[in-house]
């Protein structure tokens, strides 16, 4: 019952204070190791310290908790700030409202959620970039975390969210070898969610193009999601100089990312009640 306690909160409360949120911590740690590394060895011991030190907690928790009656309930507490749904939904929305106020102030939105830079978009690929990384965070921040509990634990969840932070301050390919072993392990720890994650978002009829498409991305994991929004909201997603996916459908529509907000909440918070249950009835 702990994940579907921690969906409840989800979609209910949101996001703790930032003073209790391990994201933050492990932000922390990221900022302060970031300064260390030197190049890929080092890079991956601080990595390997990070690692241990948000892991071995969480896993230490888990085994102490789960025999109890009551520890379901302190595993959903515990377990909530390491996904989220809601607040991907509401980040997302707030760039479709801030396009109502300004194309500047779009871009200025859409630079909190995404790595490219934003100061000289088109209004369409502003939109186009809103429902990108909403697909991709669909995974990132939903499906894999509560996939790696349902395999592993509080401990998997940890590991695959302090992962997943890292790649994002530390894996960018101007970084070079200080950053690579965090970008690796981030692409080893999406292989599976990224492609279950397109799998559920696209239409099965789409799915030999779902794979055609996905492979156009440098990432060997984010095409998956985005092209499956793409195929299934029959609209065009592109990063300019980089890929287009879905390249003949037109560019999305306030009307498409409205669907496109719709088909992730329900995709995403169904995910997580069937895990839920799933656990559940095994018992876990």
């Amino acid at each position: 019952m702990s994940l579907l306690l921690a969906l409840l909160l989800d979609a209910l409360l949101g996001e703790p204070p930032a003073r209790l949120h391990p994201v933050v911590w492990m932000g922390r740690y990221l900022g302060w190791a970031w300064g260390r590394v030197r190049g890929f060895g080092s890079g991956a011991f601080y990595w390997t310290l990070g690692a241990l030190l948000f892991t071995l907690p969480a896993l230490l928790l888990d085994l102490l908790l789960r025999p109890l009656a009551w520890g379901g309930l302190l595993l959903g507490l515990l377990l909530k700030p390491l996904f989220s749904l809601r607040m991907l939904l509401a980040e997302v929305a707030g760039v479709e409202r801030a396009l109502g106020e300004g194309l500047g102030e779009a871009r200025k939105r859409l630079s909190g959620l995404v790595s490219r830079k934003t100061g000289d978009l088109s209004q369409e690929e502003v939109r186009e970039a809103a429902l990108e990384t909403l697909a991709e965070n669909l995974s990132d921040s939903l499906v894999a975390p509560l996939l790696y509990y349902a395999l592993f634990g509080l401990g998997g969840a940890a590991l695959y969210r302090y992962a997943n932070t890292a790649d994002a301050m530390w894996g960018y390919p101007e970084h070079g070898a200080r950053g690579a072993f965090a970008a690796r392990a981030d692409d080893l720890l999406n292989l599976l969610p990224a492609r279950l994650t397109g799998l559920l978002l696209c239409p099965p009829r789409l799915w030999r193009r779902l794979w055609k498409e996905a492979r156009k991305t440098p990432s060997p994991n984010a095409g998956f999601p985005m092209a499956a929004l793409a195929l299934a909201l029959g609209v065009r997603l592109r990063k300019r100089g980089a890929y287009a996916l879905n390249p003949a459908a037109p560019s999305p529509t306030p009307r498409h990312l409205s669907a496109g907000l719709r088909r992730v909440g329900l995709l995403g918070y169904g995910v997580g009640v069937a895990l839920g249950v799933a656990l559940h009835l095994l018992g876990r």
